[in-house]
């Protein structure tokens, strides 16, 4: 079953399946930028900026124009609630915008592939995964950007594996970066797991791989810390950010409203 799947039940009826699809994944993404919405919904900025207004009017979602380019559309409390889902309604803080749009853009890329759908396959985010953990997450532990769930018997080489995802902007130091790689790759548990099936000895890592997907400036850092791994590194892989999750690329940066 798809982890991103909420309940429609308290939905009114003039919302329509995509919609309520899109609801549930600017829930689970904190927010979405008004051009990612629209590729979202299949739909034209313009229609987009529609159906936008017609979940404001519901009291569903909210949207501003918060930092460079497009407006942010983010669920209200009765949106959440209509989910099913127990995050806090909060607009996206400032700092974390071109972090939110490029995990986004991550993630549309993959469910995009001709294979993803094919497979079944489904995305597990950092807010539903830190949910989950609730306040069992330490303080120093790292969640990453999200999952991606094969499930047993797809169509492809990797079915039953389990990938973390890791969109990668700016540089952290190689020793950081390898750390994270480390507690990655060495967890065997999931997120809100007992401590003590967090790291199994000989267990079955629940991460078959690590995927980072860098920008220019952070891929020759994220390159050493897979080295410095050493036959560990071997299931790191990097990838190239797509394109359009840079924010003062031209579809991050042109100007818009949601009305």
């Amino acid at each position: 079953m798809d982890a991103s799947a909420g309940t429609t039940e308290a939905f009114p009826a003039f919302l329509t399946e995509r919609d309520i699809a899109a609801l549930l994944f600017v829930a689970d993404m904190y927010a979405v930028q008004l051009d990612q919405l629209a590729a979202v919904l299949g739909v034209t900025e313009g229609r987009a900026r529609a159906i936008t207004l017609g979940w404001r009017r519901a009291r569903y979602a909210e949207s501003a124009r918060i930092g460079p380019g497009r407006p942010w559309v983010w669920l209200t409390r009765a949106g959440l609630s209509a989910c099913g889902l127990p995050y806090r309604a909060v607009p996206p803080a400032l700092a974390r915008l071109a972090h939110l749009r490029a995990v986004i853009s991550v993630r549309l890329a993959l469910e995009a592939a001709p294979g993803y759908a094919r497979a079944g396959a489904f995305w597990r985010g950092e807010r539903r995964l830190r949910a989950a953990a609730g306040g069992r997450v330490g303080l120093r532990e790292h969640i990453p950007d999200g999952e991606v769930h094969w499930p047993d018997g797809a169509p492809v080489s990797f079915a039953g594996e389990c990938w973390a995802i890791e969109a990668e902007l700016t540089r952290k130091t190689v020793a950081r970066t390898a750390a994270i790689m480390q507690e990655i790759l060495s967890r065997t548990g999931d997120y809100g797991c007992p401590a003590g099936q967090a790291r199994v000895p000989g267990a079955a890592p629940r991460h078959a791989r690590v995927v980072y997907l860098c920008s220019p400036a952070a891929g020759p850092t994220v390159a050493r810390a897979r080295a410095a791994l050493g036959e560990t590194g071997r299931r790191v892989e990097i990838r190239g950010l797509p394109p359009g999750a840079d924010m003062s690329s031209p579809a991050g940066a042109t100007e818009g409203r949601a009305r």
